[in-house]
């Protein structure tokens, strides 16, 4: 079996999310995703990766993964071309599926448990669905169901943890210190600040005490010193996690900050490859190894992650607020991995777009994500995708 056509694929309405398409002599097709700059992506995919793919079989998968970062641009980074590379291998990996009639998750190793259990990230549907995604200014943009969750964290965490209660879900993520750091370049919080963004987990625990977990993403929007009186103050609500506290490019920063706080340090789907994830965990600096499929490499790289965060003892983490391919992809990483701790999900992607853009989208029941079926990923686009006026297709032939 040989690469014959390697497509990229992009609709302006969801313009952060791109699509590659694997093509076979054999007919079989791969689906891959990544997200963000998806242009700048699409280039590097045609003018310096299909020349090292084009002709070569689709199967070969840690040489093809060797061969796309093998690049002087392409090291430990989460750069566009480490995008590149992730959204094709995990293309390659579909293929795979599909040429054995297996699910990826068998290919991994096969099932370590029958459900996982999700947390749920409260953004809103149009949260990252824009171009553009600049913080704070875009998170709102009308409610278009009943999962405009973002806006419910900043107004009524409360209700908002009842709610995901009722559905099973007993964990939650939200940043409320977002607005704060925006006042100060995060260089300091105020008081004023401080008590605003305190506020929604007062009401959480005021209105369900401990039965909601409750993971702070802090977006790595502070600096140390900041970042530490924010951990000391949060620390009484018992969080679940700190995520990316501080720009995640100083292990002895991280470091200092973990010894600051009992809450354990989340990091993170910003560093690219196991090698960023090694120089933390050899600092201690890392308490949960968070990664994304289609930022750190793909299933080829994240496999290697979770097996090094299992070396230090370490539970591992799949992001997802991207695109649904990506979380179907996650979703069967996390399931082939012994150290899997649950699984980031966001109802309003899961219930709403994701539903427009793919076949099938992972089954939530219970506060648990079931495993996906079928070979490969378990889902494609749907056809309506194809006809779509706003798409962009843009392909390399052998």
């Amino acid at each position: 079996m040989k690469i014959t056509r390697i497509e990229t694929l992009c609709a302006r309405e969801f313009g952060n999310v791109l699509w590659v398409r694997v093509h076979t002599d054999a007919g079989l097709v791969g689906l891959g995703e990544t997200f963000y700059g998806a242009g700048a992506v699409a280039a590097h995919v045609h003018d310096a990766l299909a020349v090292r793919l084009l002709g070569r079989d689709p199967l070969r998968i840690e040489s093809l993964h060797r061969a796309m970062l093998d690049l002087p641009l392409a090291h430990s980074s989460t750069g566009a071309e480490y995008r590149a590379a992730s959204a094709i291998d995990i293309a390659l990996w579909d293929l795979f599926g599909k040429a054995t009639g297996q699910p990826v998750h068998q290919l991994l190793g096969g099932l370590c448990r029958d459900r996982m259990p999700i947390y749920n990230t409260c953004a809103g549907y149009r949260y990252v669905r824009s171009l553009d995604i600049r913080p704070v200014e875009t998170w709102n943009r009308g409610a278009e169901g009943p999962y405009e969750d973002l806006e419910a964290f900043m107004s009524d965490a409360g209700a908002l943890a009842e709610d995901l209660l009722g559905q099973g879900i007993s964990a939650m993520k939200i940043w409320p210190f977002d607005p704060a750091a925006r006042e100060t370049d995060g260089a300091d919080i105020s008081a004023a600040s401080m008590k605003a963004a305190l506020r929604p987990f007062e009401l959480i625990r005021k209105r369900v005490g401990d039965r909601m977990e409750i993971m702070v993403e802090l977006h790595s929007l502070w600096n140390l010193t900041a970042a530490k009186k924010i951990a000391k103050a949060l620390e009484p609500f018992d969080p679940y996690w700190f995520e990316d506290p501080i720009r995640m490019n100083s292990p002895g920063a991280l470091a200092e900050y973990a010894r600051a706080t009992r809450v354990p340090t989340c990091a993170s789907e910003t560093l690219g490859s196991r090698f960023a994830y090694k120089d933390m965990l050899d600092r201690e600096a890392i308490g949960i190894v968070n990664a994304d499929l289609c930022w750190t490499g793909g299933i080829t790289e994240g496999r290697k992650i979770a097996a090094l965060a299992d070396t230090y003892h370490k539970p591992f983490v799949v992001h997802d607020c991207v695109g649904p391919v990506a979380f179907a992809a996650a979703v069967h990483m996390s399931f082939s991995q012994p150290n899997a701790l649950t699984q980031e999900s966001v109802r309003a992607f899961y219930d709403g777009w994701y539903r427009e853009l793919v076949t099938v989208v992972p089954t939530i029941k219970d506060g648990h994500v079931l495993p996906m079926e079928g070979p490969g990923l378990g889902t494609e686009l749907k056809p309506d995708v194809y006809d779509r006026t706003d798409l962009t297709v843009r392909g390399s032939d052998a």
